[in-house]
């Protein structure tokens, strides 16, 4: 049997990735500090003797006992709310965390997967964005934190994978949505379906035509794990590329969940993109993948599961305290 680290196993795609690796017979290995994950995303693997769980904070050594064959490293804030709250921490795990898995995977001999992310191209000049891109980014900007500490992980990954000759993979993924997503957690999807909910007013910052592209989470693992073994190194686009405006994508929130709420428009957060859509004919080349959940069958199982959902969980605006986890 295999073994695999999973980094921010009790985050949303860090879950969904647990599932898959034991679904395929590996011995897992999920690892969280739990600073933006959730320990219910892994409550149903307890008692899985497939599954081990290590609670620890990847920008501090990590050391894992006996063989390793494979990393994959999502220890990350990843929606605006998270990392504009704990901008070191984000920083930190990005360009320390990545550095001890880096390390880790050097002394095991193991493959590593780093997920990165459609980010990394900031407010793009180019429409569709593919790997050849090297991106707009602000570098002082508040979103900064969260695009150079994903810069830097490819950076440093290719570093080890020239210097020291390590097995690397790197996946720039797109806007992802499922099962699992913390309500409010400044993500378009997440955040309508909670003001739907909620009987609130849909909130567009900005005048609603800046697009983005949205991928499933099943289709997303998909692609991860096709990659971990594939046979390619540099960075490949995970992502759905049919693209849609935000204000019209808030229509298509209401039809959904049959509620009447208006939509109401405020400023435009710094440096937010204009456009975001992947192009993904690398991925088909290399990994012979695609997307294949439609939006429209993604959206009513994402929303089905957030109406189970209790109301107290409804009502929650993720002010959730870091000061615990935060250092200096």
């Amino acid at each position: 049997m295999k073994n695999v680290l999973i980094t921010g196993a009790a985050g949303f795609l860090g879950s969904h990735l647990c599932d898959r690796f034991i679904k395929e017979g590996f011995h897992v290995i999920g690892m969280d500090n739990f600073i933006t994950g959730d320990k219910k995303n892994i409550s149903h693997l307890e008692g899985n003797d497939n599954f081990q769980f290590i609670e620890h904070d990847v920008t501090e050594f990590v050391k894992i006992e006996g063989e390793l064959d494979y990393i994959l490293h999502f220890a990350s804030p990843a929606s605006p709310i998270d990392y504009l709250k704990i901008p070191i921490q984000t920083l930190k795990v990005g360009s320390l965390g990545t550095h001890n898995l880096l390390g880790l995977a050097k002394a095991k001999g193991a493959r590593i997967l780093i997920a990165s992310t459609s980010e990394i191209y900031g407010d793009p000049l180019v429409h569709p964005q593919t790997e050849s891109y090297y991106g707009n980014v602000n570098t002082i900007g508040p979103r900064g934190v969260y695009d150079e500490a994903k810069r830097f992980q490819e950076s440093i990954t290719m570093a080890y994978h020239r210097f020291h000759g390590l097995e690397t993979r790197i996946v720039r993924i797109f806007n992802t949505y499922g099962p699992r997503m913390r309500l409010n957690d400044g993500r378009v999807i997440p955040a309508f379906m909670g003001q739907a909910l909620r009987g609130e007013d849909l909130t567009i910052f900005g005048d609603g035509s800046q697009t983005r592209s949205f991928c499933y989470v099943d289709d997303q693992v998909e692609g991860i794990y096709n990659l971990l073994f594939s046979d390619y190194v540099e960075p490949v686009n995970i992502g759905n590329p049919h693209e849609i405006s935000i204000k019209d994508f808030a229509e298509e929130i209401i039809k959904l969940t049959g509620t009447k709420q208006k939509v109401v428009y405020k400023d435009l957060p710094i440096d937010d993109p204009m456009q975001r859509q992947p192009d993904i004919a690398l991925a088909k080349k290399i990994l012979n993948w695609e997307p294949k959940v439609t939006r429209e069958e993604g959206l009513k199982i994402t929303f089905n599961y957030f109406k189970t959902l209790s109301a107290n969980e409804l009502l929650k605006r993720e002010h959730k305290d870091f000061k615990n986890h935060i250092r200096k």
